[in-house]
C-alpha cells in the first residue's frame, strides 16, 4: 500500500512535459485578447517595462499588506548596483475585523500605518514615492493604475472589488493630510523579488513563489502581452499560475488525496495548482495520505488514528523538518507522538517516504511551469538558447535545500535550451517594491526627456495639412510663366502627353544612363504582354570624367554592341531615353543638361542638348539607325510602365536614395509651354521644395546637421527629410544626443558613432522589422561596434519609427496636394487614381508604404489611390514612352 501510495505521488518525465506542454498553452490563452476572458492562467500586464540597471537611487516608501499586519519600509537606494540598500520596517498588527469590514477602513488603517511610520522616522515634506505591494489578482492598466478582481487569502473588504486601488490608497493617504507621499507604483511579491533579484549588470527576468500559495512572473516580449495596448519592448507579466488546471487539465495527476485537500478548502474546484504546490496544502495532502494508509493497517498498527481526521494537524513546517536529512526520524517520531501516536520505527520512515513524495512532487510540477516560461521565453525571442536568471522565494525553497536542487534538475530537463541559475531573494517584497518603484520613476523621467527630443519630428495632423498646403501653393508658382524662376517646386515640362492605352505594339530600344552603369534593352511590346532582354555596361572613370564626346562615343559603341548580339543591326528602332541628371526638356527628344551629377563630369556638355550629343556621337560612328524620340527622367519612366498594366495610372514617385513626383497636369495650367489641349506629364522635382525656406519651421535641429555636411547646402531639402540617401544620417545625429543626455547607451562615448554615414538607412528597415527579435537589433548596433542592452535597443528602435514615419507622412502631404490639385482640375467629386512608385526606401522598408498610404487617405480623403510597384521604369518605362509617342505619331 506505502509503494503504491508514493507511485501515485510520483509524476514521471513524460507526464511533466504534458504538464509543461498544458503550461505553455493555457499561457497563451491568457496572452490572447480573444481568449483572455475563459484562460485560467491570467498572464496579467504589470506595466513594468524594464528591470533596473543598478543606477536606481534615492528615497522609497514602501507599504506591503500581508495576512495580519501592514510592513511599512523606508528604503534608500544608493546606485551601487542595488547591493547595499538602507532598510528600516516597522510592523503594524492588524485586527480580524479590518481583514473583513468595508474597504475604506481598510485602506484608513493602511494611510493611519504610513503616517505613523513616517512620523517616527521624522521624514521630510519633500515628495515621497510610495510603492505598494497588494498580493491580490488585480487587473493592472498602468504602473499605478489596477483594479481589484478578487479577494483571497482571508480578505473580503466590502466596495473594493472592480475598484481602482491605487486610488483608494491615495486617497486615504490625502485624508491624513501626507500631500506629498505619492503612490507610483503597485505590485505584488512576485515581482517584488525579480527585481530584488537584478544585481548590477545581471538582470533577472523570472521569479517564482513557492510558499503558503505559489505564483511565478516573467519579462515578456510586449508584443505578445495583447491586453496591455500599444507597448514596446519587453513587460513583465503575472501568471497568476496558481490557477492552472481549473479547467481539468491537471485530472490525470491528481490523487485521491488532492481530491480530499481540494473538497475540504474554501474554494473547491479553483487554484489546483497551487493546492499541489503551496505549503498551505501540502501538509494536508500529506495528513489524507496518512489516513488512507492508516485505514488499510499499513501505518500505525494499534493506534487511534482520529486526531488525523482534524483538519490541519500537519503544518508543512514539520514536513520540511522532517525530510530533512539530519534528525528527520527523529523529528517525525516527536510530531506523530505529540499527535497522540505510537509510531514504530517503521512508521516515521513511511511517514518520512511520504513527506518527501509530496513536496518532490510539488517540486516537480514547479519546473514543469518554469520550463514552460523559459521556453516561452526562448522561443518568443527567437533565440537558440537562453541564458536567464531566476529569482525564487517562498518557505518552501528556503528551508528545504533539495526543493531547489529538484527545481534546477528537473527545470533543466524539460527545458535542454535554456540555462536557468537560481538566485534565493532577499526581502523581495520590501527591497523589491522599492526598486519597482525606483525603476518606475527612472522611466518616467526618460519617457519625458525621449519625447522632448523627439517632439519636433512627430508632425501633427495639422503641421502635414500646412505642408499639403504649401506644396500646392509651390505647384501653382512653377506652373506660372512669370513665377517658376522662383519655385522651389520647378514643375518641369516633358512633353509626355498621354499614358499607355494597351494598343501599343512593336519593338523599342532604351537606353538608362544615371550611373556608373548603364543599361540598354530591346523592349518589345505585344497583344500578350512585354518582353524584355538588356546589358549592362560600364562606364570607366575616365571616360565618366573625361571629354562628352568620348562618353557618348562609348555609349554608341554598347547600342552598337547590344544591337549585333541581339540580332537587330539591321532594324531602325524607336529609342526612349532615361536621362536621370538635372535636366531642362524644350520637348519630348529635347532636353538641355543643367549640371552633371552622381560623379560625372565629362566637358563640354552642360548646356548642351543630350539627345543631340547621342545623335552626333551616332553620325561619328556611323550608326545610322537610331531614333531617338523621347528623353525621359526615372519618375516618368514609372509612371509610364506602370500605366501599361493600369490605364489610370497618372502619377509616377520615387522613394530611394531620392525623390521625386510627377503627374499628369491639364495642358492649360502649364504656363511654360504653348497649347491649351490636353494633359502634360509635369516632372515636378519636389525634392527641392523648402529650399526658398517655406519648410524651416518644420526642419529639425537635426535635419540642418545633416544639410550642413552634404555637397549641397540649403539645396533639396525636402528629399533630405524623406530619401533614403539621409533618413540613416537623421537617426544617427538623433542617438549622439540621446547619448550626449546619458538617455542610451549609459552614456558611454561611442567612437563609431561619430562617423559620417555609418548607420545606413538600410538599418532602419532591418531595425523596424516587425517580429524582428530585440537581440537581433543588439546584433545590428553590435556590428556598429555599440554594446545595446534591451532597453537601448527599444529607443534605437523607436527613434528609427520616428524618423521613417515622417519621411512617410511629408510624402503622403506632397503627393495629397498633387491628387487634390487633379482632383479639382477635373471638376471631380471624388478622383480614382493610380500612383506607380519606385525606390528602395518604399519598396524595402516594412512600414513605409502603409504609413505614406493610410496618412494620404486622411489628408486627401475625397482621392481613392491605388499604388502600383514599378518592375523597371527606367529601362521598360522608357521605351513606352517611346511607344506611346510612336502610337501618337502614326496617321
Amino acid at each position: 500500500q506505502v509503494q503504491q501510495a508514493l507511485l501515485a505521488l510520483t509524476i514521471p518525465l513524460e507526464m511533466l512535459q504534458v504538464v509543461k506542454s498544458c503550461m505553455l498553452q493555457a499561457m497563451h490563452k491568457g496572452l490572447s485578447c480573444q481568449t483572455h476572458a475563459e484562460a485560467n492562467v491570467r498572464m496579467l500586464p504589470t506595466y513594468i517595462c524594464s528591470t533596473p540597471d543598478g543606477t536606481e537611487k534615492g528615497d522609497f516608501l514602501v507599504v506591503e499588506l500581508c495576512q495580519s499586519h501592514i510592513r511599512t519600509l523606508w528604503v534608500t537606494l544608493l546606485g551601487d548596483g542595488n547591493h547595499s540598500p538602507q532598510v528600516t520596517h516597522k510592523i503594524f498588527d492588524m485586527q480580524q475585523d479590518i481583514m473583513q469590514g468595508s474597504g475604506e477602513a481598510l485602506f484608513d488603517f493602511i494611510a493611519q500605518c504610513v503616517h505613523q511610520f513616517l512620523a517616527d522616522i521624522s521624514s521630510s515634506q519633500q515628495r515621497i514615492p510610495l510603492g505598494f505591494v497588494f498580493p491580490f489578482s488585480c487587473r493592472q492598466t498602468q504602473l499605478d493604475k489596477a483594479e481589484l478582481i478578487s479577494w483571497s487569502k482571508g480578505f473580503s473588504c466590502t466596495d473594493v472589488e472592480g475598484k481602482d486601488v491605487v486610488q483608494l490608497l491615495q486617497a486615504a493617504i490625502n485624508k491624513q493630510e501626507l500631500y506629498h507621499v505619492d503612490v507610483v507604483a503597485l505590485m505584488n511579491d512576485t515581482v517584488g523579488t525579480m527585481m530584488t533579484c537584478s544585481m548590477g549588470e545581471t538582470p533577472c527576468e523570472v521569479a517564482l513563489i513557492v510558499g503558503t500559495g505559489t505564483n511565478s512572473c516573467f519579462m515578456a516580449e510586449a508584443r505578445l502581452v495583447e491586453m496591455a495596448e500599444g507597448t514596446s519592448g519587453r513587460m513583465c507579466v503575472n501568471t497568476e499560475w496558481g490557477y492552472f488546471g481549473d479547467d481539468g487539465t491537471l485530472c490525470d495527476i491528481l490523487t485521491p488525496y488532492d481530491q480530499s485537500v481540494d473538497q475540504e478548502s474554501p474554494n473547491p474546484g479553483e487554484k489546483r495548482f497551487e493546492k499541489l504546490v503551496g505549503s498551505l496544502y501540502l501538509g494536508e495532502i500529506i495528513r489524507h495520505v496518512l489516513i488512507a494508509l492508516a485505514t488499510e493497517k499499513a501505518l500505525f498498527h494499534g493506534s487511534n488514528i482520529t486526531v488525523l481526521r482534524s483538519k490541519d494537524v500537519l503544518k508543512t513546517q514539520q514536513v520540511l523538518k522532517i525530510i530533512n536529512a539530519e534528525g528527520g526520524m527523529a523529528e517525525a517520531r516527536r510530531t506523530l507522538e505529540a499527535l497522540g501516536l505510537q509510531p514504530s520505527e517503521r512508521d516515521c520512515c513511511r511517514v518520512q517516504q511520504v513527506c518527501r513524495a509530496v513536496v518532490s512532487r510539488a517540486a516537480a510540477l514547479c519546473a514543469a511551469g518554469l520550463a514552460a516560461i523559459l521556453s516561452h521565453m526562448c522561443q518568443s525571442r527567437k533565440l537558440e538558447r537562453l541564458v536567464v536568471n531566476v529569482g525564487v522565494d517562498g518557505e518552501l525553497y528556503r528551508d528545504y535545500a533539495r526543493f531547489g536542487e529538484i527545481l534546477q534538475n528537473v527545470t533543466g530537463l524539460l527545458a535542454p535550451e535554456c540555462l536557468a541559475t537560481l538566485l534565493p531573494a532577499v526581502d523581495g517584497t520590501g527591497q523589491g517594491a522599492a526598486i519597482v518603484t525606483a525603476v518606475g520613476l527612472r522611466l518616467a523621467a526618460q519617457r519625458r526627456e525621449v519625447d522632448c527630443l523627439l517632439a519636433p519630428l512627430r508632425l501633427s495632423h495639422a503641421d502635414l495639412e500646412r505642408v499639403q498646403a504649401l506644396m500646392r501653393q509651390e505647384m501653382e508658382l512653377g506652373l506660372g510663366c512669370e513665377t517658376n524662376a522662383n519655385a522651389s517646386v520647378r514643375m518641369l515640362p516633358t512633353y509626355v502627353q498621354n499614358t499607355p492605352d494597351g494598343t501599343e505594339r512593336g519593338d523599342f530600344l532604351a537606353l538608362d544612363l544615371g550611373g556608373t552603369n548603364f543599361r540598354v534593352l530591346v523592349v518589345r511590346v505585344a497583344q500578350d504582354g512585354i518582353r524584355i532582354a538588356s546589358k549592362v555596361y560600364v562606364i570607366p572613370t575616365t571616360i565618366m570624367q573625361g571629354t562628352g564626346e568620348a562618353l557618348f562615343d562609348h555609349i554608341i559603341e554598347c547600342i552598337m554592341d547590344f544591337q549585333l548580339k541581339e540580332d537587330l543591326m539591321e532594324q531602325t528602332l524607336p529609342l526612349g531615353f532615361t536621362f536621370s541628371f538635372p535636366c531642362q526638356q524644350l520637348g519630348l527628344d529635347k532636353a538641355i543638361l543643367l549640371t552633371w551629377t552622381k560623379g560625372f563630369s565629362a566637358s563640354d556638355c552642360v548646356g548642351k542638348d543630350v539627345v543631340q550629343l547621342l545623335r552626333e556621337a551616332a553620325q561619328r560612328k556611323q550608326h545610322l539607325g537610331l531614333k531617338v524620340v523621347a528623353v525621359v527622367n526615372d519618375t516618368v519612366g514609372t509612371m509610364m510602365s506602370c500605366g501599361y498594366d493600369d490605364p489610370k495610372c497618372e502619377i509616377g514617385l520615387i522613394v530611394g536614395t531620392g525623390t521625386n513626383a510627377c503627374y499628369m497636369e491639364e495642358t492649360r495650367n502649364v504656363g511654360t509651354v504653348e497649347g491649351e489641349q490636353g494633359r502634360m506629364c509635369i516632372n515636378m522635382e519636389w525634392g527641392a521644395f523648402g529650399d526658398n525656406g517655406c519648410l524651416d519651421d518644420i526642419f529639425t535641429s537635426f535635419d540642418r546637421l545633416v544639410d550642413e555636411k552634404t555637397i549641397n547646402v540649403g539645396k533639396q531639402r525636402f528629399e533630405k527629410l524623406i530619401s533614403g540617401m539621409y533618413l540613416g544620417e537623421i537617426v544617427r545625429h538623433i542617438l549622439l544626443a540621446l547619448v550626449e543626455k546619458q538617455l542610451l547607451f549609459c552614456g558611454k562615448p561611442c567612437p563609431k558613432l561619430q562617423t559620417k554615414d555609418i548607420f545606413q538607412t538600410k538599418f532602419l528597415s532591418s531595425i523596424e522589422m516587425d517580429g524582428l527579435a530585440l537581440q537581433q537589433v543588439q546584433g545590428t548596433l553590435q556590428d556598429l561596434e555599440l554594446e545595446a542592452s534591451f532597453e537601448d535597443s527599444i529607443l534605437v528602435q523607436e527613434v528609427c519609427q520616428t524618423v521613417s514615419t515622417r519621411a512617410a507622412h511629408l510624402c503622403a502631404a506632397g503627393l495629397a496636394a498633387v491628387v487634390e490639385k487633379m482632383r479639382e482640375n477635373r471638376g471631380l467629386d471624388q478622383l480614382a487614381v493610380s500612383v506607380g512608385v519606385d525606390g528602395t526606401l518604399y519598396k524595402m522598408h516594412p512600414h513605409f508604404s502603409k504609413r505614406l498610404q493610410q496618412m494620404l487617405h486622411h489628408l486627401a480623403p475625397n482621392c481613392t489611390v491605388t499604388f502600383l510597384e514599378s518592375e523597371d521604369g527606367s529601362g521598360k518605362g522608357a521605351a513606352l514612352v517611346a511607344a506611346v509617342a510612336c502610337r501618337g505619331s502614326e496617321p
